[in-house]
């Protein structure tokens, strides 16, 4: 097993889905902080996911391949901005449905052996190549935990800035049903969708 041919194998197991569905954790250490959440993550094709968030209830973010709308209850706004615009660390989870090809997007590509003998788990780890022209992207590498038939388990983002988010994915169900109703966001009442400023 090389990272090269592994790589290839999560590539080929998310091109071929057309949704995925499941339960996730979230935690972002850094910058004096260290923070936990989760919830369910559903993602299709082309370009749409929805986090919808346990604690608070209600807390959303939703990508419907073409806006992304963020909410938290309690706030009197949902803030809205391009796909196009968009910098936020639970993107890069689109190339799970075949946005991208690992030993293309990521350089530096190495793979370590990390689970036991009798259940295989293997880390890519690479850092995201910049293209000509774009701005310098704010990670510094991205790890991906993935077993043998390349389904990935866990993901580690780390910034330039130090600060660190994991995501692990369980309870994951591929190829379900869903509707565009999915993937909008239909703001409470008394709350107003405002255009949000793009990333610095």
């Amino acid at each position: 097993m090389t990272a090269a041919s592994l790589a290839h194998k999560v590539d080929d197991h998310y091109n071929h889905l057309h949704s995925l569905t499941c339960r996730y954790t979230e935690r972002y250490r850094g910058l004096g902080m260290d923070r936990s959440e989760n919830g369910t993550l559903t993602l299709a094709k082309p370009g749409r996911m929805r986090w919808a968030y346990d604690t608070p209830a209600g807390k959303v973010f939703v990508l419907d391949g073409k806006f992304a709308t963020s909410y938290t209850p309690g706030d009197a706004q949902a803030t809205r901005l391009p796909e196009s615009q968009l910098n936020d660390l639970r993107t890069p989870l689109r190339f799970l449905l075949g946005h991208t090809e690992l030993a293309k997007e990521l350089t530096g590509l190495s793979l370590t052996l990390v689970g036991t003998p009798d259940k295989p788990l293997y880390t890519l780890s690479g850092a995201p190549k910049v293209k000509m022209g774009d701005p310098a992207s704010p990670v510094s590498n991205i790890e991906l935990t993935v077993d043998a038939a390349g389904q990935i388990h866990t993901m580690r983002i780390e910034q330039t800035d130090g600060t660190r988010t994991d995501f692990a994915f369980t309870n994951m169900r591929e190829d379900l049903p869903t509707t565009p109703a999915d993937f909008s966001f239909v703001p409470p009442a008394g709350v107003t969708v405002i255009n949000g400023q793009p990333p610095m």
